[in-house]
């Protein structure tokens, strides 16, 4: 059986949540790999809205083992606010996993995030302020708490003290903070430590166990392709490998492993922070996109950039992902638009750029070329079947897929969960 991966495709925001939840009754694991609890997956389920920060979307998925991997950083605060949240409202959060090597997001993580974004002013990256990056730099620099450490609590101490040591330094002679001490921080991370003991294991050998078996594992990205620390427009990025090639790291499974790779993204383009955005629009279709499509943060509430679509952006997370489908979300938030642009190539000082350019200065003065497609005015969200989009909404997916390089087998056509069309099936295995 094979071993999905599942990414978005644009700056976040795309609609993974609905799609690993259309794909959870076919899973038997979905596996977070990346990021922490600085994105969120909304999902309906019978008019049920539910929002994830931190847990897998298959949590929602009865039968289905959700698993917490090495390459995310945990907010364990976070983490039983949302199980108490999903118990409250009667969903079995007890088949999940969570690695004993994922790393630990610590109060100073999120002390040093918000203080480092004042400082910063204008040069700001726009983080969530939730500790992600900090806790990602201390496992680099090899300062890091991991899952394992909070069941020794000598070690835990011992490695508190060693980040502590340079961070207070920073906080009280830089940021004019005060000092953080070792027993407030050990003290906030032990309280967790008896609660979490029957979760945390070798989530490696565990999913390595499940494809042995024979059993369908769907590896979940946090963040998106355009976001990714590597392969993101940096330093507007996040601090995690957001494209496929993070789900082997983030997880410990093999890239053989691996089968299919599915890009999720929108009809038109969002994105939340600073940093260039080509086709980014300021007038009324742009707050028209924004309130039709409830463009804002699941994580932080703010309101989302909006703009067209972009399809050297998708024509380049579909070559460093390596994608095999698209899922397609939200073309019903187009409906009723005489024209809808689609942004095919940049202009950088009057250089054409069918791809994306990498260098940082030439990305941020690109200027979108577009060409316009036919709008539609029917409703399309009863639609189930290709067939039943109206003419030019079927036009806009075919032109879409051809300019994108990949085909798009499933389009979102409404919130809910079975407001989708199947095109093609998305588990299909090499």
């Amino acid at each position: 059986m094979p071993g999905v991966v599942l990414v978005g495709a644009q700056w976040g925001d795309e609609g993974k949540g609905k799609a690993t939840d259309l794909l959870g009754s076919r899973v038997d694991y979905v596996v977070k790999f990346n990021g922490g609890n600085n994105a969120g997956h909304t999902v309906v389920i019978d008019d049920e809205k539910y929002a994830l920060h931190l847990l897998p979307s298959g949590i929602l998925s009865p039968g289905v083992v959700p698993v917490i991997a090495n390459g995310v950083v945990v907010d364990i605060e976070v983490l039983f606010q949302e199980l108490d949240a999903l118990i409250e409202r009667g969903v079995d959060v007890s088949r999940l996993l969570v690695s004993g090597s994922a790393h630990i997001i610590a109060p100073y993580h999120r002390t040093i995030d918000k203080v480092t974004e004042r400082f910063l002013g204008k040069r700001r990256i726009g983080t969530t302020g939730r500790g992600i990056g900090p806790s990602y730099a201390d496992k680099i620099n090899r300062v890091g708490i991991r899952m394992w450490d909070l069941f020794d609590e000598k070690i835990l101490r011992a490695k508190i003290e060693g980040s502590l040591d340079q961070k207070n330094h920073l906080l009280v002679k830089v940021y004019n903070r005060r000092a953080i001490t070792v027993d407030e921080t050990l003290d906030e991370l032990l309280q967790y430590a008896d609660r979490l003991r029957p979760m945390v294991t070798d989530t490696a050998v565990e999913l390595d166990k499940a494809i042995q078996a024979g059993k369908t594992v769907l590896f979940e990205a946090g963040q998106a392709t355009m976001l990714d620390i590597d392969h993101g427009t940096y330093p507007f990025v996040t601090s995690s490998s957001a494209t496929a090639g993070g789900a082997v790291t983030g997880s410990g499974v093999g890239p053989t492993r691996i089968d299919s790779v599915i890009g999720v993204i929108k009809a038109y383009t969002t994105r939340v922070g600073e940093g260039p955005f080509p086709t980014e629009l300021f007038d009324d279709k742009g707050e028209f996109l924004r309130k039709t499509g409830g463009e804002y943060g699941v994580t932080t509430g703010r309101a989302r950039r909006t703009g067209w679509y972009d399809a050297v952006i998708a024509r380049y997370a579909t070559r460093i992902n390596g994608l095999t489908d698209i899922v397609l979300t939200k073309l019903d938030v187009l409906t009723g638009m005489e024209k809808v642009p689609v942004c095919v190539a940049y202009d950088v000082d009057g250089v054409r750029y069918d791809e994306m350019p990498t260098d940082q200065t030439a990305f941020h003065h690109a200027k979108p070329i577009y060409e316009e497609l036919d709008g539609w005015w029917e409703d399309i969200s009863k639609a189930r079947a290709f067939e039943d989009l109206p003419p030019n909404a079927q036009a806009y997916v075919k032109t879409l897929e051809e300019m994108s390089g990949t085909r798009i087998s499933a389009i979102g056509v409404g919130p809910k969960r079975d407001e989708i069309i199947p095109v093609h099936d998305l588990i299909h295995p090499r």
